[in-house]
């Protein structure tokens, strides 16, 4: 089970949000449905992303990640240390 946690920063920047998370093992975002899509991406570390069915696990070196609209996701850190980010239109969440 993933714990939830909150950005460790959070910004707007040309009508962008910007979270960013500093997570350790197991912590992350549980499993979840919003209106909008996003995008992840691993700066650090590793995450696995869980969508209605199929995962990805992304790092440094993985393309950033769509999440569709609509579709349930989660995502789970795996390593100490990970940093990961979510960018959205200001105002959707």
């Amino acid at each position: 089970m993933t714990t939830l946690i909150t950005p460790a920063h959070s910004f707007v920047y040309n009508n962008t949000r910007h979270n960013i998370y500093h997570a350790n093992i197991g912590e992350g975002l549980p499993q979840h449905v919003h209106t909008f899509n996003h995008a992840t991406y691993c700066s650090s570390g590793s995450c696995k992303i869980s969508l209605e069915g199929r995962s990805y696990i992304i790092t440094k070196d993985s393309q950033p990640l769509d999440l569709p609209a609509n579709e349930w996701h989660e995502i789970e850190t795996l390593e100490d240390g990970t940093v990961f980010t979510n960018i959205f239109r200001d105002g959707e969440y």
